[in-house]
Order: C-alpha cells, then sequence, then structure tokens
C-alpha cells in the first residue's frame, strides 16, 4: 500500500560519508557517557525492597510518591499493580537499613494519610539477583545479536549480516547512551524495549535488503549507488506507514501510559526514530562500503553451448 509515489530516486549513498560521520561521532558519545556516567540501574539489578500494598478503593499513586519523597525516598517506583486500589512500590536498597526496617516505615507513613491501606506482601531483591539479571540481559542481547547476523547471512550475505548487525548494535548503543546522560531508570521493561528493537530494526533492514536483492535482478546497467538509492526510495512509502503507525501507540503510551510505561515508550521512540535512521543511512552505505556486488547476489547466469546434430 502507498499513499503517495517518489518519482526521482533519492540520492541517500551520496550522503553515505556523512550520515556515518554524524554516527560514528553519536556512537562515540553514547559510549563515553556508558563509561563516565554509567547507568542508573533500577531495583530490578541493584536490588532493594519491593511492597505490594492494597486499599479498599482507588488510590491516587502521586499522592503516595508525595509522602515517600517526604521520607528522603524520591527515588521509588511508585506504580498500580494489577487494580487502582493495589500499589507496587520498589525501594532501592540503603546502606544500614534492613528490608523489614525500611518496610514498616513506609507502612507507618502510607497508614497516617490513610489508615485502610494493608500489606499485601514484601520482597527483598538481594544484589545477587540484581547481577544474575544483568548478566543475563547481556547475554540475551548477545544471542539476539548473533542469531540477526547468521539470518542476514543466510538470507542475503555475509556482507549484508556484518551491515546488518552493526546498524543494530549502533541503535542499542545510542539508547543506552541516552539513559546515561540523563540518567533515566534502566529496568528489566527497559531492556524488554531494547530487545524488541533489536527485531524492530532488523525488520527494517530486511525490506531494504531485499528490495536492493530485487534491484540487481532488475537493474543490470545500473550502479550499486542506483541500485541502494532506488531500493531504499521504493520502500520510503512504507516505512513512514509503518513507523508512523507504531509511533502512535508507542507515544500513546509515552503520555497515558503511567510511570510503569514511561521509560518503556521513551526507550522504543528513541529506537524506532534510530532504527529507521540507521536502515537507512547506516546499513546501506555499510553494505556499500563492504564491496557488495551484483555477483554476491544473482548467481551467475549458465551459458548453453549449442550442440550440433551428428
Amino acid at each position: 500500500m502507498e499513499f503517495f509515489r517518489i518519482k526521482r530516486d533519492i540520492p541517500f549513498m551520496s550522503w553515505g560519508k556523512y550520515t556515518t560521520t554524524i554516527s560514528l561521532v553519536t556512537f562515540l558519545l553514547a559510549i563515553f557517557f556508558l563509561a563516565t556516567k554509567g547507568l542508573n540501574l533500577g531495583v530490578d539489578f541493584t536490588g532493594g525492597t519491593v511492597m505490594e500494598v492494597g486499599y479498599t478503593q482507588s488510590v491516587d499513586v502521586n499522592k503516595i510518591r508525595n509522602t515517600l519523597s517526604a521520607l528522603g525516598m524520591s527515588d521509588a517506583s511508585v506504580q498500580n499493580f494489577g487494580t487502582s486500589s493495589d500499589v507496587l512500590i520498589r525501594l532501592p536498597a540503603k546502606a544500614g537499613v534492613s528490608s523489614a526496617k525500611l518496610s514498616e516505615t513506609v507502612m507507618t507513613a502510607l497508614r497516617q494519610s490513610d489508615n485502610t491501606v494493608e500489606m499485601r506482601r514484601v520482597e527483598f531483591v538481594g544484589p545477587q539477583v540484581g547481577e544474575e539479571l544483568v548478566e543475563s540481559g547481556a547475554l540475551a542481547l548477545l544471542i539476539v545479536s548473533l542469531g540477526i547476523v547468521a539470518y542476514l547471512a543466510f538470507r542475503f550475505e555475509w556482507k549484508f549480516g556484518v551491515a546488518g548487525i552493526i546498524a543494530n548494535l549502533h541503535d542499542v548503543v545510542i539508547i543506552l547512551g541516552f539513559f546515561a546522560f540523563f540518567q533515566w531508570e534502566f529496568s528489566l521493561t527497559v531492556l524488554a524495549a531494547i530487545l524488541a528493537i533489536l527485531g524492530y530494526s532488523v525488520n527494517e533492514s530486511v525490506v531494504v535488503f531485499d528490495r536492493i536483492r530485487e534491484n540487481f535482478r532488475k537493474m543490470r546497467k545500473a550502479s550499486v549507488a542506483e541500485v541502494i538509492d532506488n531500493a531504499i526510495t521504493r520502500t520510503m512509502s512504507r516505512t513512514i506507514i509503518t513507523h508512523g503507525c507504531t509511533q502512535m501507540v508507542v507515544t500513546s503510551m509515552l503520555f497515558f501510559g503511567g510511570e510503569a510505561l514511561h521509560y518503556f515508550a521513551l526507550a522504543l521512540t528513541i529506537g524506532i526514530l534510530f532504527g529507521i535512521y540507521s536502515s537507512v543511512l547506516v546499513a546501506s552505505p555499510i553494505v556499500m562500503l563492504l564491496g557488495v556486488s551484483r555477483k554476491d547476489l544473482v548467481p551467475p547466469e549458465k551459458k548453453i553451448e549449442a550442440e550440433g546434430l551428428s
């Protein structure tokens, strides 16, 4: 489906040296912020206390946040859990304060605001569990990345696999760089968003790569740059429609999903924007830089020799 058609091919490859330079600078800045500031890991990774409390009626989570801020717990995470009367509170570990003492202090403060509140459960997430989550998350990213390389190399050619994984890791590192620079909380939901972006971004790369392979068969006399420019231009309508619709849903979660979905939607938003950029202006120039040619994708035609009748 196309709502519009671009008649003339856009010379994306002529901008390749500029876009790759911008990407390299952005990538290095992201690594710099990750190295100097680091990620603001949430309770899921660092350990802490998780409390589930219940009320007899709907409760304003902002009121609970203000109560905790008054106790010096402004870094606590408060969100509805299941219903509007159930609340999940995540408290970072505090040196010299036990989990039991911390939960008791919170419950005392909450009862002063509403004596109908009751404790449903309280759990302590130890640092060892958080360390295992970090290792598991890193392993998940590695396995997904290797799977993407293998898939692209099998479906197309190894040069496409290399270009695809560089573009995808470019997106991941930049998302992490944003979270490091602004010190946004990095939780399991953000990790889930990054894994989703890996699959989402590679899908866009596959669409462009597939059109490149098709063009190599049709545009016999065109140069590699012309083939790639035509492939990207012909997929622009699909890209705008697909990503536009996806971003509308993500934007709804960002503004109306509350604290529970805020950073998840924020990571998706950054990933979608840079996923489009990397698929068009990072992956494709790298493919051309690696020297992709028609013979890599189109098997040579067999010469059939005419046999004389004996």
